[in-house]
């Protein structure tokens, strides 16, 4: 094999190969002599089919298998002889074959830099954290309370007013002038009955609650509204629609008594074990919100300080699926406040600088983890696998046996574990002290 380097301008790398024909011939030789034991024919014994019938129909694509072969073998040659780290798979392109001669093809690359390590020592970092106060724990609660409120009927005839639920039949139509009446026939969906409507609750199409304020028992009311233009049935979405209501029902809440019963209805043994669950699941939110804190001022110092050069062909790879999701939300009107404006020359630019930190931090990470011999545990991928089975209720068979069939499924369950192994390492070695802060500073915090 003849190797000739073409091109060695800073991380990318290209080559010519020659792989002699009398090599090409030779594995041929040797795959069709193999191939001969295998196969039956009709009017031939096993392993004495002459060889010039199996080179005459099974030549060709056993050429095509050798030519593979050679290819990758003597890709892999180069890269391992040269000591090279590929950044991303190696372009192939053939340059020239015909049957008997040599088999010459290029090979373009682009490496992983050298990446300097850090001084974790050196980094300082302030930890904001947050304790979980009676306050904190007298507003969970009332919220379970609020959430967990019977609903009693409403005697006295009276209209509805905030906070009431009202009890309804209702049937929905698009505005349509060229209609008979200007409204369509009913849409899919649009037609129900005894539906609960909370005067003031969320959960409805803008409009539709607050248009049934005021409303008694008896009732009928329409009501007009326009959907969301991001509402999940495309035919109705941005659409103006009328309602037709009838109230059948009206229903005020009535709050729970915060005592031992009510836990009990919670299945827990008392109101002081009840305050215990919430503080202990507040303090994991606080203690995680803390986590990402740190954890971006962390990435934060790494990129500050990662002034490396980054494969190309990668940045260009994560560009492309970053700005595939900015093109969605441009189409769904949903970009972010400090993006809207923006001309897409700009929003381009400034997601391609997001492209190269990522990559560059990610191949920071990946460096120290590979140094420092950080690895994801067989049991860590398999808790993680059980983690996410949990999700989905009657279904954790299957989905633990779509990870067993699929090997990238795994990686990407092993991605985000490494990096949290790594983030750990260098917080033990960082100089972190932390900052007691009230519980709503971690969440108002941009890092957060």
């Amino acid at each position: 094999m003849q190797v000739t380097e073409l091109a060695a301008e800073g991380l990318k790398r290209a080559f010519t190969v020659v792989v002699p024909a009398a090599d090409i011939a030779a594995a041929r030789d040797q795959r069709l002599v193999s191939l001969a034991k295998e196969i039956r024919l009709p009017g031939f014994r096993p392993g004495k089919i002459p060889m010039g019938v199996v080179k005459q129909r099974y030549g060709s694509a056993v050429m095509g298998e050798v030519l593979e072969e050679q290819v990758q073998s003597a890709t892999k040659a180069v890269v391992d002889e040269r000591g090279l780290r590929p950044a991303m798979q190696p372009k192939i392109e053939l340059v020239n074959f015909s049957d008997g001669a040599d088999l010459e093809f290029k090979i373009e690359l682009e490496q992983l830099p050298e990446i300097p390590l850090p001084d974790f020592s050196a980094i300082s970092l302030e930890k904001p954290v947050a304790k979980v106060g009676d306050e904190d724990v007298t507003k969970a609660l009332e919220g379970i309370a609020s959430r967990n409120r019977a609903m009693e009927d409403v005697a006295e005839p009276r209209p509805a007013a905030q906070g009431d639920v009202v009890v309804a039949d209702f049937e929905g139509r698009l505005v349509d002038e060229s209609a008979e009446g200007g409204l369509s026939e009913p849409f899919p969906g649009g037609t129900g009955a005894d539906m609960p409507v909370e005067i003031g609750g969320s959960g409805f199409i803008p409009g539709f609650a607050e248009g049934l304020e005021g409303i008694q028992v008896g009732e009928t009311r329409h009501v007009d509204v326009t959907f969301p233009a991001e509402y999940g049935a495309a035919e109705l979405a941005g659409k103006p629609a009328r309602f037709k209501l009838t109230a059948k029902k009206l229903q005020k809440p009535v709050d729970a008594a915060l005592d031992d019963d009510f836990a009990k209805k919670l299945g827990l043994a008392s109101l002081d074990e009840l305050k215990q669950r919430i503080t202990e699941t507040l303090q994991g939110e606080y203690d995680q919100l803390s986590r990402l804190n740190v954890k971006r001022k962390l990435l934060d110092a790494l990129s500050a300080q990662a002034s490396f050069e980054v494969p190309p062909s990668m940045v260009e790879a994560e560009f492309a699926q970053i700005w595939q999701r900015v093109e969605a939300d441009l189409k769904a009107g949903r970009l972010d406040d400090e993006d809207k404006g923006k001309d897409e020359e700009t929003l381009k630019a400034d997601y391609k600088a997001i492209a190269e930190r990522r990559i560059r931090l990610g191949l920071l990470l990946s460096e120290i983890g590979r140094s420092n011999n950080i690895q994801v545990t067989n049991e860590e991928l398999s808790r993680a696998m059980r983690t996410e089975a949990q999700r989905y209720p009657g279904q954790e068979r299957q989905v633990l046996e779509f990870f067993q069939k699929n090997p990238q499924a795994i990686e990407n369950l092993r991605a985000p574990i490494f990096e949290e192994k790594v983030v750990d390492f260098m917080l033990e070695l960082a100089q972190v002290t932390e900052k007691e802060v009230p519980a709503g500073e971690l969440s108002a915090d941009p890092a957060a």
